[in-house]
């Protein structure tokens, strides 16, 4: 990148020094952008301090002296080279490499962003969405690529052609990662039953939710494949709920404050044996203002007693604004399951829901449920493989 930053036929700026060396200010992208001697060090990739198979560190905060400093850096062919002090470690590192981890930007915005790599949807993404079809997302890495960045911008996306007997689902989630087993087992059916132990296994329309906000943690990823479908309605419906957050946000600031501020309490004990209890946000932020998650079931709801009593009615009445909000069909997708159709949905995000079924007949799904680590490894994998081809 350094060589890039030339304008004119010219270098970029030598780096300058900041703080007697505590720091280090160089040109990337363009732009000016400060280090940390400290950072600097600690983050070194020389073989001595990450490993060169695995990237691990080898090194101990404490083995880099605590009046690290630097000496010198400048710019030579092989990006950037520094010099520290007291012990004279000289580190290059690759300007691409720091371009990517800088750390010196303006103030976060305001609580509720989410990065460039999130687009929020409502009822106009219909099937803008690509759908694929698993034979192929199964064999071309380039078409596994594309569905998985579908599931990281969206929360959600679509497979046809999919496995139609039990366990198929599975198949699909070894595709990027590893099944996360519950109480209900690797695998579950979602079809009508006459003592059901969850409500999902009848035949009434469900409201939308995240599915187990009273786990912690809850499943990252939900599949659900459609094995049979020879009924009336029982449509499916997603909504995303990062841009229900979106909408709550701009109508009442102040109840999205509470619902982020406050932490809802969820448990669920169908089945003997299992009392399963949480205790999280409805609209979960992190530090920075990042929105991370959103959980909502109102089956699963128990009763909320970490708001102060002065702040619950406005707490309960964002609460309905968002629930109101959600049921909008302008922000839902709704498309119906054949045989060998699927999607996955980002269950800490997207939000699905099923339409009443109105006639006799057969509607079998499975489900199971996986972890975003494996997906989101996977998907960097099949980037960084991308990028040297």
């Amino acid at each position: 990148m350094w060589k890039d930053d030339r304008v004119q036929g010219q270098a970029s700026p030598p780096p300058r020094l900041l703080d007697g060396g505590g720091a280090l200010e160089v040109q990337l992208g363009g732009e000016p952008h400060r280090f940390h001697a400290i950072w600097l060090r600690d983050n070194a990739q020389d073989a001595a301090t990450r490993s060169p198979g695995n990237g691990q560190r080898l090194i101990t905060l404490l083995d880099i002296p605590r009046e690290t400093r630097i000496a010198d850096a400048r710019w030579d062919e092989g990006g950037l080279t520094v010099r520290f002090e007291p012990d004279g470690k000289v580190v290059g590192f690759d300007p691409d490499w720091l371009l990517s981890r800088t750390y010196d930007k303006p103030a976060p915005p305001a609580a509720g962003w989410t990065g460039p790599e999130i687009s929020r949807w409502d009822a106009s993404l219909g099937d803008q969405g690509p759908v694929e079809r698993y034979h192929v997302v199964r064999t071309d890495p380039g078409a596994r690529l594309r569905w998985l960045r579908t599931v990281q911008r969206y929360g959600f996306a679509r497979l046809t052609e999919a496995p139609t007997t039990s366990g198929g689902c599975l198949e699909v989630a070894r595709l990027f990662g590893y099944v996360r087993e519950t109480n209900y087992g690797r695998t579950f059916d979602v079809r009508a039953e006459v003592d059901p132990s969850n409500l999902a296994y009848t035949n009434l329309g469900l409201q939308a939710h995240t599915d187990n906000p009273y786990r912690d943690p809850a499943p990252g990823l939900q599949i659900l494949a459609c094995l049979e479908n020879s009924v009336e309605g029982g449509e499916s419906i997603v909504i995303d709920g990062f841009k229900v957050a979106q909408e709550l946000q701009a109508q009442s600031p102040h109840g999205f404050e509470l619902l982020a501020k406050y932490c809802a309490r969820f448990e669920y004990a169908g089945s003997k044996g299992v009392r399963l209890r949480s205790k999280r946000p409805v609209i979960e932020l992190g530090p920075d203002g990042e929105l991370i998650s959103i959980r909502f079931n109102n089956r699963s709801a128990a009763p909320f007693t970490d708001i102060p009593y002065d702040d619950m009615a406005d707490y309960y009445a964002a609460y309905r604004r968002m629930a109101e909000l959600i049921e909008e069909p302008a922000l839902a997708v709704r498309f119906k399951l054949t045989p060998g159709d699927l999607f996955i949905v980002d269950n800490l995000r997207v939000l699905h829901a099923r339409s009443a079924i109105t006639s006799g007949g057969e509607r079998w799904l499975q489900g199971c449920y996986a972890d975003k680590d494996g997906l989101s490894s996977t998907l960097a994998a099949l980037e960084e493989d991308s990028a040297e081809h």
